[in-house]
């Protein structure tokens, strides 16, 4: 991947954060369940953050030419599951939720599911060990996003089938 595509290929991440973000806000105000609604705020969060970061390297990128010596590698961490986790060990009983929270949560996973191969192509495409080490950063958060998705699918799908794979009992029969 050339300088021109990896600069288009940013510009695609900070358009993809930005609605990513209006998504999950959305969610959150929609929803009844209290779960989905705090892991929708916190989604939102992170993609703030994402967007933040991507917008301040496109700015230097742009300006210089090519990758910034100056631009922050870090990006706050997510703790979405771990948030989730919590969260579930706090509720009663099945949470309530409608097929709207079930086909918003789809639509979340297929939009981490983007993201992380998006910004696994950018790392990828790139021999600069800051620019891969960026991307790779990136690329994890968004597959811990896509990994609480589907967490948060299973659980409210099965509350008891989520219970027994995560505590992994076991079923021996004998």
């Amino acid at each position: 991947m050339d300088e021109k595509q990896r600069m288009s290929a940013l510009e695609v991440a900070l358009e993809n954060e930005t609605n990513e973000r209006e998504f999950y806000l959305r969610q959150a105000g929609r929803t009844r369940n209290a779960l989905g609604k705090a892991m929708f705020l916190h989604m939102a969060d992170d993609e703030l953050e994402h967007y933040t970061r991507l917008k301040e390297l496109h700015g230097k990128w742009s300006e210089q030419g090519r990758w910034p010596d100056a631009v922050a590698l870090g990006v706050r961490g997510t703790a979405i599951r771990e948030k989730m986790l919590e969260l579930i060990d706090k509720a009663a009983g099945a949470p309530e939720t409608d097929d709207d929270d079930m086909q918003a949560l789809r639509t979340a996973a297929a939009f981490e599911a983007k993201g992380v191969e998006a910004y696994t192509a950018l790392a990828r495409g790139t021999s600069d060990a800051k620019e891969k080490a960026f991307f790779e950063l990136l690329a994890g958060m968004e597959r811990e996003h896509y990994l609480a998705v589907k967490d948060a699918q299973e659980y409210l799908e099965d509350p008891s089938a989520w219970f027994t794979k995560k505590e992994r009992h076991g079923l021996d029969g004998g």
